[in-house]
């Protein structure tokens, strides 16, 4: 699997990652077997949140890297509610705990909240202090956002988690610039499509049948052609290998041509939502 550097982090981290949004829905063994095949795959990104499940995606998660851990990039993510300086404290060490570990390598904020960005920068350079997360970021944050973000604090933001898909890829507009500018990772989840709906496209089949590649891997190619790194979410160990096959597809200009001509950048109309 392919890796690059991860925005200002010191370390390499597989373009293509593992999503966890909604697994607690999955049957529990498949959403384990999905999470190690793709650590297999070299997909050892593996993203999840307090959020998902109420907790109980984390805990699937730290099943399935049980024995693992030091081979993965693991992040999750604090809810705005939870944002505050003690609470941030209390929401990581149970995020801890039911993922088995030690330590986090990113924790996100979310979204944002009412919480001030300066609570929770403090709260989060006290948890990297006490090396119980390595490094941290933000999702769902527009440029204007970012900007905030980064006047209230001297550490680096080590990413932005956006949603970016084919049909929704303005963050190319400003969010992208903003992260390239500023040496943050962009992370896009819901590579397939807003709340998993895959666009029917002869332009992506035909493409696709030429580089003897699926729809998906074509798409996920796309995305993360550049900069960006994307977490796609399966709970099926057959599809996993799907989405590590995108690994080795090599778009070359007639496919890119293709792909910008069918899935044309939208002119910014805000961040991005599902």
């Amino acid at each position: 699997m392919r890796t690059r550097r991860f925005g200002p982090l010191p370390v390499e981290v597989p373009v293509i990652g593992i999503g966890t949004w909604n697994m607690e829905r999955d049957d529990p063994k498949q959403a384990v077997a999905a999470i190690r095949r793709a650590l297999e795959h070299g997909m050892t990104h593996v993203d999840t949140a307090e959020l998902y499940g109420n907790g109980r995606v984390e805990t699937l998660v730290g099943e399935a890297i049980s024995g693992r851990r030091d081979s993965i990039f693991l992040a999750s993510k604090v809810l705005p509610t939870h944002a505050g300086f003690e609470p941030a404290q209390r929401a990581c060490e149970n995020s801890l705990r039911r993922l088995g570990t030690e330590r986090l390598d990113l924790y996100l904020l979310h979204w944002r909240g009412e919480v001030p960005l300066a609570e929770t920068i403090r709260a989060f350079e006290a948890l990297r202090e006490q090396g119980k997360i390595l490094a941290w970021g933000v999702s769902n944050f527009d440029d204007t956002d970012l900007e905030e973000l980064a006047l209230a604090t001297e550490y680096p933001i080590a990413c932005n988690q956006v949603l970016y898909h084919l049909n929704e890829r303005s963050i190319e507009q400003r969010i992208t610039p903003w992260c390239v500018r500023h040496g943050a990772a962009v992370v896009g989840y819901s590579p397939f499509g807003s709340r998993g709906r895959f666009p029917a496209s002869a332009v992506l089949d035909a493409v696709a049948r030429r580089l003897g590649a699926t729809p998906r891997q074509v798409a996920l190619a796309f995305l993360t052609r550049d900069s960006a790194f994307a977490i796609p979410k399966s709970s099926n160990p057959a599809h996993v290998d799907e989405l590590a096959g995108a690994d080795r597809v090599v778009l070359d200009a007639a496919a890119l041509a293709a792909i910008e001509a069918a899935f044309p950048l939208a002119p910014w109309r805000g961040l991005p939502t599902l």
